[in-house]
């Protein structure tokens, strides 16, 4: 069924006049122009393997180096910038879910060449948050993402157990300790590749406590799939 719905999308693709969701100029059967994912800040930059903080050899910063995280490597579609930085608002707080599907393919056409997860945790939203934004945006672009890959998905794999402070509203020293013990994981993980699904990293302290979290819940390996990297400011 999948397979047919598809190859359904892919006729209609190629038959109808379709709009970039940036620019809205035609896009020739995808999301985006040429143009405009050409432009994307970041997209083809030189990272830190481990964080995807832009670096011009490519190799392991020194903030990774001193303290290495939970988390293995980091893959990022580009910066979290202009006009992706846009882009997520309009996703989070429109609602604006024609976002889904092209974000979704950047975010896939980023790790499609990265090693291999067993399996995909969204970054998941507390109760309260979900209620108020009636949907957990890296979850919906898990779904779309993991059809690519070949991959799984586990919506329930993990947890936020409380309700933390937004991590934007405070200063880059406190966001470690106000996602500290936010998380909790199911013995689902266990002996598996895990690849934690995100919309934005900016200081990595969010990611860092869910890895750390699944490591400890016996995932073997965990790597982080985001859209949008915060350059090191």
């Amino acid at each position: 069924m999948h397979q047919a719905r598809s190859a359904l999308s892919a006729a209609l693709r190629a038959l109808l006049p379709l709009r970039c969701v940036f620019c809205g100029g035609a896009a020739r059967g995808a999301d985006l122009c040429q143009g405009c994912l050409d432009d994307l800040p970041g997209r083809l930059r030189p990272r830190c393997p481990v964080c995807a903080i832009p670096e011009p050899a490519a190799q392991t910063c020194g903030a990774c180096l001193r303290d290495p995280p939970a988390y293995s490597r980091t893959v990022a579609a580009a910066d979290y910038a202009f006009p992706l930085d846009a882009a997520v608002a309009r996703l989070k707080y429109g609602p604006d879910l024609s976002l889904l599907a092209p974000l979704a393919h950047l975010i896939a056409g980023a790790v499609r060449l990265a090693p291999a997860a067993d399996i995909v945790v969204p970054m998941p939203l507390s109760a309260a948050a979900l209620r108020a934004r009636g949907f957990n945006q890296a979850t919906e672009l898990a779904r779309l993402v993991v059809p690519e890959l070949n991959t799984a998905l586990s919506v329930h794999g993990a947890a936020r157990t409380r309700d933390t402070a937004r991590q934007a509203a405070l200063p880059f020293g406190q966001r470690t300790q106000n996602v500290r013990g936010a998380f909790a994981c199911d013995g689902s993980v266990a002996g598996l590749r895990v690849a934690i699904l995100d919309d934005v990293m900016t200081t990595g302290a969010t990611v860092g406590e869910l890895a750390r979290t699944l490591r400890r819940a016996g995932a073997v390996d965990v790597t982080v799939w985001v859209l949008a990297r915060t350059p090191r400011h």
